[in-house]
């Protein structure tokens, strides 16, 4: 009897960590996060935010935003960003979020429930939107004296703040661009690439600024907002090769093809590419030299076209009007003098132009050196995977070397 009741006793455990096995935590439900707070009428407590966000959770049909505690919502308004069209979306309880699309809800939130205009592709497929809406919260936006002060610990990582018309900055505690619009706010933002929450504290007072065109408006770049990102993945060193995918959102009207152009010391090879939005196929152009001058493409980042010129051309239907799209394009790249084995040691020497950057070294190497500051994890299948996120509008040196790792 006694060993029966062992018997029960290790099937019921075997049960519950085979079924334990088979139930995975669900990924991440969202990425790419940037919300913009527009302060309202001084005194009046009110801001609005416009918060773009990506939901990347494979199949999902709907996307939850959680309402803050402490704020008071109103003028809510969601869009789907590929197609410009309005999504349908309603307030629900966070016990309904958990049983109708976000299974790790907090139960103590309320959350905004989007119906997604289709379901999440797999394979790394996004679904994009807009949501909007305007908080009163006296607690994060106040009046003191004649100045305002808006403090608020922010966990999305990209942000900006557009003061009120007619008030100038006098005092931010966190690390921002400064920027005037064309019609004259100042916006000030930034990009918090630490793991916690910013603990943004800001002041501004009244004062006259003229709304004219600055001398250097075209540098003012706005970096929080920057759609483009890159992943490397490192082949064999003895190969100097490395995979990639590199993720823009295009948006302008009309524009129906991305150029990429092939940095000198490379070669590319295997283009593909796709739209991350429905997880369409995108056609892939190779063209070089005089091939680039006989299609007609003229490119500033190009420049003039010479013998060893080389470009990938991704040809997509033209954008309308509040359209957009997001395009994931892939190639290998051959580069010996930037991707090299120096003995038994593996160097990369590469700068990165944008704000997200990463690199997946090859399987069983592990980092030693690292010029430049990283995040280091790894991934599913256990290789290093090191991300060098520059919130500056300037380049990251990226020099860091690996070895073996010797079992």
């Amino acid at each position: 009897m006694l060993r029966l009741g062992l018997l029960v006793i290790a099937l019921v455990l075997a049960v519950g960590r085979s079924t334990s096995a088979e139930t995975p935590k669900p990924g991440p439900q969202e990425a790419n996060g940037y919300t913009r707070y527009e302060l309202l009428a001084p005194g009046s407590a009110k801001f609005r935010i416009i918060y773009d966000i990506t939901a990347v959770r494979p199949g999902a049909t709907a996307f939850f935003n959680p309402i803050r505690k402490g704020s008071i919502a109103s003028d809510e308004r969601v869009t789907d960003l590929a197609t410009g069209r309005p999504l349908a979306f309603r307030v629900v309880s966070g016990e309904a979020a958990r049983t109708s699309g976000l299974p790790d809800a907090d139960p103590t939130y309320d959350y905004i429930r989007v119906e997604l205009a289709r379901p999440v592709p797999a394979g790394g497929g996004e679904g994009r939107l807009r949501i909007e809406k305007t908080y009163e919260d006296a607690r994060s936006y106040r009046a003191d004296g004649r100045e305002i002060v808006f403090e608020r610990a922010l966990g999305i990582k990209k942000n900006a703040v557009m003061l009120p018309a007619g008030y100038v900055l006098v005092a931010c505690n966190y690390p921002s661009q400064v920027a005037q619009e064309a019609d004259g706010r100042i916006r000030v933002s930034f990009f918090n690439v630490t793991p916690g929450e910013a603990p943004l504290n800001l002041r501004a007072a009244p004062g006259v600024i003229s709304a004219t065109h600055s001398s250097v408006s075209g540098k003012m770049g706005e970096r929080a907002k920057q759609t483009r990102d890159i992943v490397y993945f490192l082949q064999p060193p003895e190969t100097h090769a490395f995979d990639l995918y590199h993720d823009y959102t295009e948006e302008k009207a009309g524009v129906g093809r991305y150029i990429n152009v092939v940095r000198a010391g490379s070669s590319a090879s295997n283009p593909a590419a796709r739209n991350l939005d429905t997880g369409e196929a995108i056609a892939a152009v190779h063209l070089k030299g005089a091939e680039i001058t006989r299609a007609g493409i003229d490119d500033p980042e190009l420049g003039p076209v010479k013998a060893d010129s080389e470009i990938v051309v991704f040809n997509f239907k033209p954008l309308k009007a509040g359209q957009s799209i997001r395009l994931r394009m892939s190639e290998t790249y051959t580069d010996p003098s930037r991707y090299r084995l120096v003995g038994d040691e593996l160097v990369f020497d590469r700068t990165f132009g944008r704000a997200n950057n990463a690199v997946v070294l090859p399987k069983g190497w592990e980092l030693t050196n690292s010029s430049a500051p990283v995040v280091v994890s790894r991934t599913e299948d256990g290789r290093v995977r090191l991300d060098f996120n520059n919130p500056r509008p300037d380049e990251v040196e990226a020099l860091f070397t690996a070895r073996r790792l010797e079992r």
